[in-house]
């Protein structure tokens, strides 16, 4: 429930971050325990997903998938085939969303509140913010990891990962009436912050589902998921390609993030101490949504105060 000394419009912009961005739920969950709740909710990648989610009614089912899923549960999604649009199998991502974030027929324009996602157009570069239409499309499109995920189609557009141009969307929430803005920053420490040094996860039952999957991935691609649960751990040694990719990722967005939150600051920034976690390991989720309660309320008091709770 709203308190009735609200004073501010709040706009929440949820960050990308590929497997970080569990956290988004915690962040989430902490903010309507203590009563505040976003009007304005705008987000890019995985922060798109989660907004969706939570105003789609779909945030408690979406939490209880990811805590219940496992590695084999993300490879899943992979296509082994290599196809040339993307390494995810596109039907499989679509059932997902339509499942636990929205319905195939969800429209942005009926959600409760005003709602953004974040793309970019991959023929200029600009920023494209899905302000109507299929809500699990917009998502789709800011999610769309050039080289993961299929470019999407869109008024005739090729759009991909809005993390590209926007990674944390203060200013698609300003555009919209924000006046004060909580920012979650999933990209803040993950750039020559933690130890290259790490021992793989621990391995997971051996049923018979996981040991065909595994047992059945080419050379290739046996790399490939090798390289999404670990980092590189042998400096000595030629990085792994994933890993080049992944880290090469974490730097720009790390760079942009800095530098879009320089010109244009949120009142408020959230920023989960997740650098721990690879790109695609998600199923670390349970520490990610901790880290993300954790995180709110270490700043509650400043957030009470802004939001006009104080």
């Amino acid at each position: 429930m709203k308190s009735n000394q609200r004073t501010s419009t709040i706009g929440l912009a949820l960050g990308s971050g590929a497997s970080r961005g569990w956290s988004h739920i915690g962040i989430l969950k902490a903010l309507l325990r203590e009563g505040i709740e976003p009007d304005i909710v705008c987000g890019t990648s995985v922060g798109a997903m989660i907004g969706a989610s939570y105003l789609a009614g779909n945030l408690e089912k979406l939490e209880e998938w990811v805590l219940g899923s496992t590695r084999t549960d993300v490879l899943r999604f992979f296509n082994i085939k290599f196809t040339q649009s993307g390494l995810v199998d596109e039907e499989r991502f679509k059932r997902f969303l339509h499942g636990y974030v929205a319905a195939e027929d969800t429209r942005i324009e009926d959600l409760p509140r005003p709602y953004a996602a974040i793309a970019t157009d991959l023929d200029n570069g600009r920023e494209a913010w899905f302000r109507e239409g299929p809500l699990a499309e917009a998502v789709r499109a800011s999610m769309a990891m050039p080289g993961l995920f299929p470019a999407v189609n869109a008024d005739k557009r090729w759009l991909v990962d809005g993390g590209l141009v926007n990674p944390v969307p203060v200013s698609t929430c300003r555009a919209l009436g924000a006046d004060v803005v909580i920012a979650v920053n999933l990209n803040s420490d993950i750039v020559g912050k933690h130890s290259t040094k790490r021992r793989p996860p621990p391995a997971e039952s051996d049923n018979e589902e996981s040991k065909g999957m595994l047992q059945n991935l080419k050379q290739a691609t046996r790399e490939y998921s090798n390289s999404i649960f670990a980092h590189h751990d042998k400096p000595e040694d030629a990085p792994r390609s994933f890993f080049a990719i992944t880290n090469a990722i974490n730097i720009f967005q790390d760079r942009i993030t800095r530098s879009r939150l320089a010109g244009d600051p949120a009142e408020i920034v959230l920023s989960p101490r997740l650098a721990h976690i690879g790109m695609l390991e998600f199923h670390h989720a349970p520490e990610a949504i901790a880290e993300g309660e954790s995180c709110v309320q270490k700043a509650l008091t400043e957030i009470h105060r802004l939001v006009g709770k104080a």
